[in-house]
């Protein structure tokens, strides 16, 4: 949401709402929609998502040099010094690097809230349909999943090959922070995907019969 690429505003409410016809609300609504599936979606969300990831996984390596050194096999002073130094740098980066995610993901709850707001505007059917987005969904599924796996590998594969001489608990540790990284990571962007396309697949779907109750409501994203 930064000001070179804002937000669209909500729709006016009900009572303010002035469009000269269907046709003008429809295309308001479709550059409304279109904007944020982008903002959600978009392959510059996609970058930030993996920058974001990377940054973390930096700043844990820098706190992990530090684990690995005082879990090793008697550490000297040298060492342990610049294991010191390196984890006050991963911590100065994961602070603001963790708050930074957390920004980014309240502004994607925000553009959701303005998604579904718009949403219930209208019907339009291609314009529902392109919100499906399926091959953005499905590139968001495929790196999320991969970043899961790499972390449920590095969950089992980094305990089974630690030794005393490398690190030993250490390394441990600091291998099971970094796969909790990436698993939690995954699993943020694989929820993205799957609430997307769920509502945008709702969204798309035929109208109930007008004699039905109403009580169902407009679909929500995820």
């Amino acid at each position: 949401m930064s000001p070179r690429n804002p937000l669209p505003p909500p729709p006016p409410p009900a009572e303010l709402q002035a469009w000269p016809d269907r046709e003008a609300r429809v295309a308001d609504r479709a550059l409304a929609l279109d904007a944020l599936g982008w903002r959600l979606l978009g392959a510059g969300r996609m970058a930030m998502f993996l920058v974001w990831c990377a940054l973390l996984q930096l700043g844990w390596a820098f706190v992990g040099f530090l684990l690995i050194v005082i879990g090793g096999p008697g550490p000297d002073g040298i060492t342990l010094m610049i294991g010191v130094f390196s984890a006050v740098l991963g911590v100065g980066l994961l602070v603001p690097v963790v708050w930074l995610t957390a920004r980014s993901h309240y502004r994607d709850r925000v553009a959701r809230g303005l998604l579904a707001q718009w949403a219930a505007l209208d019907r339009h059917g291609p314009t529902d349909e392109r919100l499906r987005a399926p091959v953005r969904s499905a590139c968001w599924f495929v790196v999320s999943f991969a970043l899961c796996g790499t972390g449920l590998w590095l969950g089992f594969a980094v305990p089974a090959k630690a030794r005393w001489e490398d690190g030993g608990y250490g390394l441990v540790a600091y291998g099971m922070g970094a796969a909790l990284i990436f698993w939690t990571t995954g699993l943020t962007g694989l929820a993205k995907a799957f609430g997307h396309y769920r509502f945008a697949v709702r969204l798309s779907a035929p109208r109930p019969p007008a004699g039905r109750s109403a009580s169902s409501g407009h679909p929500r994203p995820e």
